[in-house]
This record gives structure tokens, sequence and C-alpha cells, in this order.
């Protein structure tokens, strides 16, 4: 995987391919698409297959804090961890070499999961050394993006030393991938840049948490979760995301998410506050490691009405509403268009109203016929 302008990262191949390299990928590249089947799981339109959901937190106030919601993903981690579940966990951690970057990290100790704690709303491969990783003959727990998840799961599928080697995938809901360039324009907006920042951090320490720039100074400086992600980083995501009908990773055992708090209207509250986490048991095998996570005294759960998560991240419930809209206008300008089977595309959009649904037809249409990044 390499970096290309603006910032994001990109398969480079780097030796001819033969007839089943080609079919393995056909068959678990999620930006091809994606198959989702709910083998007697209860199966919601907009959420995807699910064991059960519920809220919580880690109980240990230093997890809570540096976890960017709720620390309720890296509890579970440090449980796998002691109770011998994995050998170690794939994560994603800042970069040492790029400030905005990510990384991937091998963690083998529970204090190694809470280094890596927080949200990193920048490009990551935690798949790109996946080869390595099965040769070493260890067990994984693998944390990635759901569409890092989707492809993980699919090559578990086909090859059963990778499955062996990654017995547990978790991930996170995902509202798609800012390039470089969004947390450069972060930190322009922050009023500095990449040489004067030592370390950079998008979220965490607190919930929803800062975005933290620390300079080569010494000095902070610091905005809002509401202001970098809503109102700057959002704007850098890539196109791929933008017609991605999985942000809430159908495909792994156990997904977290900010189980915000709402208003009277219903629009979540961005409020410094102790952190929640939305947690999503989508497999037999997810749901029992929650229980014994909790069991053994690294995480609270609270009973959650699954009706009121649209509510809770509208965001994501608008996103799979339209993305039938915006396959339809690629379609009809004849650009690639990924294949989703078992996702409710069609019901999902009947939840938006036909004037969304219209808009962001004519959007994509534009996006695609007149380009602007």
């Amino acid at each position: 995987m390499v970096v290309a302008a603006p910032g994001f990262l990109r398969p480079q191949q780097v030796a001819p391919l033969t007839p089943d390299d080609d079919a393995t990928i056909a068959a678990i590249c999620p930006g091809l698409g994606e198959r989702v089947t709910a083998e007697g799981r209860t199966d919601s339109v907009l959420w995807g297959p699910y064991v059960e959901m519920q809220t919580g937190w880690a109980t240990d106030p230093e997890v809570r804090f540096a976890g960017s919601s709720g620390g309720v993903l890296s509890a579970i981690l440090q449980y796998l961890l002691a109770a011998d579940h994995v050998d170690a966990v794939i994560q994603t951690t800042a970069s040492p070499d790029l400030a905005i970057g990510n990384a991937t990290v091998v963690s083998a100790d529970p204090a190694a999961v809470l280094f890596a704690a927080g949200s990193r709303y920048a490009p990551s491969a935690p798949l790109a050394h996946l080869t390595a990783m099965v040769a070493e003959g260890k067990r994984f727990a693998f944390v990635g993006k759901p569409c890092d998840a989707a492809a993980l799961r699919a090559l578990c599928g086909r090859d059963r030393k990778v499955a062996a080697a990654f017995p547990v995938i978790l991930s996170f809901f995902c509202a798609g991938v800012p390039s470089h360039a969004g947390g450069k324009a972060v930190l322009a907006a922050l009023g500095t840049d990449l040489d004067q920042t030592e370390r950079f951090r998008f979220r965490g320490n607190g919930w929803p948490g800062r975005a933290v720039a620390l300079l080569k100074d010494g000095t902070e400086r610091s905005m809002s979760y509401h202001d970098s992600w809503g109102k700057i980083l959002t704007n850098y995501i890539q196109h791929r995301c933008k017609i991605c009908a999985d942000g809430s990773g159908m495909a792994a055992d156990i997904v977290c998410a900010d189980a915000w708090e709402s208003d009277d209207a219903g629009y979540p509250l961005f409020e410094e506050a102790p952190g929640s986490s939305l947690i999503v048991a989508r497999t037999v095998l997810g749901a029992a490691l929650i229980a014994a996570t909790e069991a053994h005294g690294h995480i609270e759960t609270a009973a959650f009405d699954v009706s009121q998560l649209a509510a809770m991240q509208p965001g994501q419930r608008w996103r799979r509403g339209v993305v039938l809209s915006r396959l339809a206008a690629l379609r009809l300008l004849r650009r690639p268009v990924p294949r989703y089977d078992g996702l409710h595309l069609w019901a999902a959009a009947r939840q938006n109203s036909l004037s969304q649904n219209l808009k962001n037809f004519l959007g994509m249409l534009r996006r695609i016929l007149r380009p602007s990044r």
C-alpha cells in the first residue's frame, strides 16, 4: 500500500497476478462488493444481522477515558489477551513518522492496547502484512474498519490458515476515511502545520474528546469533535466510502460505536461526558465474549432499545438510505458499481424521502461529471 494524492492509501502491484490471485481478489475485495447472510440472526434493514445489542463502558476509568466512546472495544481486547483467547491484537495507532497518519501495530499486552486507544480518522491498512501475520502461527484478534473486517472474513472462508490465525474479528461504526489532506486542514484550522506538530490525536481522552495537536514547542492546540469531524474531515472522505453500504461492521464478531445522547429533537449531543459505547454482538461468539468480558469485570453493560439506534446514529441511518440512489447514478454513467447482496438497499432507501434520494442521485451525477478533488 502506498500513499497517493491527496493522501489516500492505494494498492501498488509489484508482481504479476495469477488467475488464482485474480479469483481470490474478486471473491474477497470489499471494494467490489459484499455479501451478507442472516443465518438465523435478527436482520435489521439498517444495521444488518446481529445477535444482541447493548450499551456499556469500560470499568477501568483510564480505559474509559482514553477510548473514543467508553473504551469498551479496548476493554474487550484487554480481556481477550488476559484470558488467553488470543496471543496478540492487530490494531491501528498513530504513526510515529506522520502526526496525522496511522500505523498498524501488534499489541501483546493490555498496556499496548491502551496506548493505541482512540479513533484515527485517516487512511489505514491493517491487513497489508497479513501473510506475515499468518506465518507467525499465532492467534490474533483483529480490529479494523468494516471493509477490513469484510475482507478478512471473506478470506477466512477461503483459507483455513487465515481463519485459524484470526479467531476474533472486531470493528466499529465508520462514516468514511478522510485523506491526509483532511488532517492537514484540521491542523491549519488550529493555526499550525505538520512541520510544527509533534503528535496529533483525533479523539479520545474524554467523550467525544477533542482533536489535539501537540506542537514541537510543547504547547497544545485543540478543537471540538463537532468542529474537527463535523465541519472539516467529512469534506475529505474518499469517493468509495460514499457508496459503501456497510458502515456498521456486518462481517465482524463484535462492533462498537458511540452511544450518543440526544436532545429533545433527537439530534446527538456532543458535549463532553463519561464515555458510553454501543456494543453490537454480530455472532454467537461475539455475544459470548462480551458476556465473558463483563463477567470478569472489564466492562459494565446496560440494556438497549434497538429502535433508538437510528436517532443515536443519524449519520449512519442516512448513509444507508442514500446508497442505492448513488449507485443508480453510477450505473447510469456506466461507472463501476459494487455488488451488494443481502444488505437490503431497496428497503433502506424507502426509509428516506423521495426528495432525499433524488438529491443524492443528482449529487452523485454532478460529482462524477464535475469532480472537485
